[in-house]
């Protein structure tokens, strides 16, 4: 019996607690029920208060909107820019109007113009034209000698006989070379890359940069700020001062807004005591030189200058570091002893700026094309072009110029293969023809046409490059070497698979979706 009560008397508890629990929640649910009315009915009487300014605020809202989309229109630039902005303050009118209205107006954008605009004044003496060259050049070929001229005038970057030129069609052909040459360095070693990542490739060049700067060597390394996001310390610079080895990083990210951000150092450069010089697409990493593996093999290439154009580098890599540096001496570093290298053509050394009017990189791509007489062949990893470069790709088929693109098969950023994806039927239709290297991934950034003319460096076809990061890359004319890029690019060929009209269509519906909504922001990305 005594069992049966207290049983009886643990269900009324049971049954008292919820009761309490039930009570509790209503009580709670009454409370949110009643607040929740009365913001209804503050935002009704704000919103029936208020109604008679509506047409007044929708007005000015559209007005706003109209306007800024006028001065986009009636401002000087990329019409496919023109469009994406356009666009995104039709829908967006006080968001892009803003947002556009920041971007334009970045007082940190302007004062890095204005400090680039002073360095190349103060530069201009050392990179003067040989006129001796330039008239050798307009006797070869008047459009080539033209394009140099072009260059110079608009970019300050002369054109140089008397330099040989080493071709390497893989990363690790160039780290080799690398390493030897750093290991003969007496005077000055200059490192500017886009990527610098710590790792094998890394530790043995750092190895020699120590040894050089404790025999004093004068060791100076820029990189990129986007190494700080994710391959390097934020203070690595410091670390390695304390080494003896002058370090910069470009542009570091900070807690600050700011769009300048959004210009990028992608050049990479090695120059030794002034001697030789190198370019291209690698990066300081492993996956460059096929040490470690990302994106299938890592197809990159570059160039190794010896002779009178190592200046061209020397002055590019000097106006970067001089960005936050007040004075440097450029004589000394120009200024070296002259031998002759027994070599034949032209060297023409150049660089893009984001900070000026010129698309240098996009305009000596189209001159190649739109003068090419029977063939123009192209390595690059991204296809993210504008209408101009779809015209002269285009327009060159057209004309029976055979015209062949590289892209890679295994992509690094699948929006930028979407957007490549999305040019193919274009491309394809006017007889361009279009290969995708199928062991991984083509970072390689390679022109070459009709046997004498190539350029090998790190302009991407893509908008990036071509309009919004620091870029170079070396022009060659009629110099031999032209033969070994032409053969790389043949054998690269035999390991892609063609992509043709029937079979692009194999590609996921999604994959095509993507790149055809990503075009309307393809400029801004």
């Amino acid at each position: 019996m005594s069992e049966w009560k207290d049983k009886n008397e643990e269900n009324r508890v049971l049954q008292k607690g919820k009761q309490k629990a039930l009570k509790l929640i209503f009580g709670r649910t009454m409370v949110i029920a009643v607040l929740f009315l009365i913001q209804l009915a503050m935002i009704v009487s704000a919103v029936k208060y208020f109604s008679r300014y509506i047409p007044v605020f929708f007005g000015g809202y559209v007005l706003f909107g109209l306007v800024i989309v006028l001065i986009i229109i009636n401002k000087e630039g990329s019409p496919e820019v023109k469009l994406s902005w356009s666009i995104i303050t039709m829908m967006l009118p006080v968001v892009g109007g803003l947002l556009y209205l920041f971007v334009e107006m970045q007082p940190g954008y302007r004062l890095l113009q204005r400090k680039l605009d002073t360095i190349y004044k103060r530069t201009e003496d050392y990179v003067q034209q040989d006129a001796e060259v330039l008239e050798a050049l307009e006797k070869a070929d008047r459009n080539t000698a033209g394009l140099a001229s072009y260059v110079h005038r608009h970019g300050n970057f002369p054109v140089y006989r008397n330099t040989r030129v080493k071709y390497f069609p893989l990363g690790e052909d160039k780290f080799a070379v690398m390493l030897e040459e750093l290991e003969k360095a007496e005077k000055f070693i200059f490192m500017e890359y886009f990527i610098l990542k710590e790792g094998y490739m890394w530790e043995r060049i750092l190895e020699i940069l120590e040894k050089k700067a404790a025999k004093g060597v004068e060791v100076r390394v820029m990189y990129d700020g986007t190494c700080a996001l994710v391959d390097l310390p934020y203070e690595y610079p410091e670390e390695l001062m304390k080494r003896g080895i002058q370090c910069k990083m470009y542009a570091p990210i900070q807690p600050i807004l700011s769009t300048h951000y959004n210009n990028r150092d992608h050049r990479k450069i090695l120059v030794i005591d002034g001697r030789v010089g190198f370019t291209g697409g690698i990066n300081i990493g492993d996956e460059y030189i096929n040490r470690v593996e990302r994106y299938g093999h890592w197809k990159d290439t570059a160039v190794m200058l010896e002779g009178d154009a190592v200046q061209g580098l020397t002055m590019m890599f000097l106006q970067m570091w001089n960005v936050s540096e007040k004075i440097v001496e450029y004589g000394k570093y120009l200024e070296m002893e002259k031998k002759d290298q027994q070599a034949t053509g032209f060297v023409m050394p150049y660089g893009d700026s984001p900070f000026d009017a010129e698309l240098i990189g996009e305009m000596v791509y189209m001159d190649i094309l739109n003068r090419a007489k029977k063939y123009v062949h192209i390595m690059t990893p991204y296809l993210i072009i504008d209408q101009r470069m779809m015209t002269a790709l285009c327009f060159a088929a057209k004309r029976g110029i055979d015209v062949k693109l590289i892209l890679p098969h295994m992509p690094d950023k699948k929006f930028a293969f979407a957007l490549a994806k999305n040019h193919y039927r274009e491309l394809l239709t006017a007889g361009v023809k279009i290969y995708e290297y199928t062991p991984g991934f083509v970072h390689a950034k390679v022109f070459t046409s009709d046997d004498e003319k190539a350029v090998v460096g790190t302009i991407n076809l893509d908008y990036r490059s071509l309009h919004l990061h620091f870029e170079c890359a070396a022009f060659l004319y009629q110099v031999d070497e032209i033969e070994n890029i032409e053969r790389d690019f043949q054998e690269t060929l035999e390991k892609c698979q063609e992509i043709t009209l029937e079979n692009m269509k194999k590609g996921t519906a999604l994959l095509r979706l993507e790149g055809w909504f990503l075009k309307v922001l393809a400029p801004l990305m």
